[in-house]
């Protein structure tokens, strides 16, 4: 493929550095055996413990017309899409989903959608129309999180402005420095080797607005292989957003009241198939975020025009009005394991320079202008703030148009 690679930019913004620390999150060791060896064992906070968790799963697991078990192991709720979490939010009570949005300018929708693109599917059942399928929480989801407050949110942290030592790694590209009004990529997934469940792979775009302090907004999307809270290995499609910098708002998928689901073929946050395999069949996902010029609220879609759902613009500050930076590329955590570099992969576990059949991808990307069009990249900048451990390469064609390949192993003889 004849390309022109983009060079890894020299100079990087603060804000950049900020925002791979910001949209991170953090390992967390929460099971039996971390308690202190002093610590006296108290049923009746324990049973406590188990209520609240128990109360908390009445509020996001909603009442099921129709339960579907998955070869995965995970039970879908099929909900009543004006009885799903977003409804429980004070401004959406008593609503109804919206009708679609208008579409960005130079995007030609079929509407189709692969019906074997999550693992849940292959059973052959589905959600009957007005309804949504839903990821049920289990107590074991709720147990492996630092807290019953935290669970489903990215943790808060003390920001630092160096992105190279806080066991967040990075290889992203992004643009910055015009209003954008949405995002579009096709994603390569695979499954990447994970080393312990206190570390994460992920690879998925972030729309991004705020003075990059305690008033970040994020709207992202993806996939991302997370044992902590998931319980497994499996690639899943994921979303999330935050209003404050990961502080108080926000969460992954439908675990709190904001995203409003409108379709009722896809559940977020359940197991992505295929796969991609090495030198074998490729398999990507496309993801289109864009703002409704009428509405002012933020649309998802999957795949050529399907409809996932919105996040009503009143969640936001920033993002009320637009994007000040679009980012895509892939994150792992290193928790440092026996004192090595973690050997948790990113992508496909292999770098950049492989290209093709190999290492894995991002293409297509493009952005959403004022005028609602769907327009190529023209400053696309690429980062890799570890290099030895994973990397990327940028360029541009004719066909995939801005493009990266990124990823790697994590440890090896370069990143010991």
């Amino acid at each position: 493929m004849a390309s022109s690679y983009c060079k890894i930019s020299s100079i990087i913004p603060i804000f950049v550095s900020f925002l791979l620390v910001a949209s991170s999150v953090c390992p967390v060791h929460s099971s039996e055996t971390d308690r202190p060896a002093n610590q006296t064992f108290r049923p009746g906070e324990e049973l406590e413990k188990l209520k609240i968790i128990r109360d908390h799963l009445l509020k996001i697991n909603k009442p099921a017309v129709k339960t579907i078990q998955s070869p995965d192991g995970d039970l879908i709720d099929c909900v009543l899409s004006h009885l799903q979490p977003a409804f429980d939010h004070q401004q959406l009570k008593g609503q109804k989903p919206l009708d679609p949005p208008e579409r960005p300018k130079g995007h030609n929708p079929t509407g189709a959608v692969s019906e074997d693109f999550q693992l849940w599917s292959f059973s052959g059942e589905s959600c009957p129309e007005g309804t949504i399928p839903i990821r049920r929480t289990t107590e074991e989801d709720v147990l492996r999180a630092s807290s019953i407050g935290r669970f489903g949110r990215k943790v808060r942290r003390h920001v630092r402005r160096d992105s190279s030592s806080n066991g967040h790694e990075h290889a992203v590209g992004y643009v910055t420095g015009d209003q954008y009004y949405g995002a579009k990529a096709s994603i390569n997934v695979w499954a990447p080797r994970v080393a312990n469940q206190y570390e994460f792979s992920l690879s998925q775009m972030w729309v991004i607005s705020g003075s990059f302090g305690d008033d970040l907004n994020t709207i992202e999307a993806g996939w991302q292989v997370s044992p902590e809270l998931y319980g497994d290995n499996y690639p899943r499609f994921f979303t999330y957003w935050t209003t404050d910098a990961y502080q108080a708002t926000g969460c992954y998928n439908l675990l709190c009241s904001g995203f409003v689901q409108t379709n009722n073929r896809i559940a977020i946050g359940a197991a992505i198939s295929p796969t991609s395999s090495y030198k074998g069949g490729q398999f990507d996902i496309s993801l289109l975020v864009w703002k409704d010029p009428k509405h002012g609220n933020w649309w998802l879609e999957f795949g050529s025009g399907v409809l996932v759902g919105y996040w009503p613009s009143f969640l936001f500050t920033h993002l009320r009005n637009h994007a000040s930076m679009v980012q895509y590329g892939g994150e792992v955590v290193n928790t440092r394991p026996s004192g090595f570099h973690t050997s948790t992969q990113m992508g496909s576990g292999h770098f950049a320079g492989e290209g093709f059949g190999k290492a894995s991808y991002f293409r297509n990307l493009q952005v959403v202008d004022w005028d609602n069009s769907l327009i190529p990249l023209s400053n696309l900048r690429v980062l890799a703030d570890h290099p030895n451990c994973y990397d990327i390469q940028g360029g541009i064609n004719n066909v995939w148009g801005n493009y990266f390949y990124y990823g790697g192993p994590g440890r090896n003889v370069r990143c010991p």
